[in-house]
């Protein structure tokens, strides 16, 4: 599941709470307190939010293979078979998805 950073995106980061509209690639700055950004600063804040976006693929890789697991019910089972169900599927499920 891609996730691509917009410059919609940028503007939120860059200038929150500010007023503006976004035609296409036309923006008109409405806002009075809080300067327009240049296309510069937008674009570079486009890359810096799909670098971070990207670079925490494996945490949202994990989490959804976590999801998927009763893990109060593993740990309880482990707990009473003296088994190690859990830990083996949390190593597995990180080996997959390393950081």
């Amino acid at each position: 599941m891609a996730n691509e950073m917009t410059t919609v995106d940028a503007l939120h980061s860059l200038k929150p709470n500010t007023k503006w509209i976004l035609r296409g690639d036309e923006l008109e700055w409405l806002d009075a307190v809080q300067t327009e950004p240049t296309q510069e600063e937008i674009d570079a804040e486009v890359i810096r939010l799909q670098a971070e976006y990207d670079s925490q693929a494996y945490a949202r890789n994990r989490k959804a293979e976590y999801d998927q697991l009763n893990q109060f019910e593993m740990q309880f089972d482990d707990d009473r078979d003296s088994t190690t169900t859990w830990v083996d599927t949390i190593n597995e499920i990180k080996g997959r998805h390393p950081k």
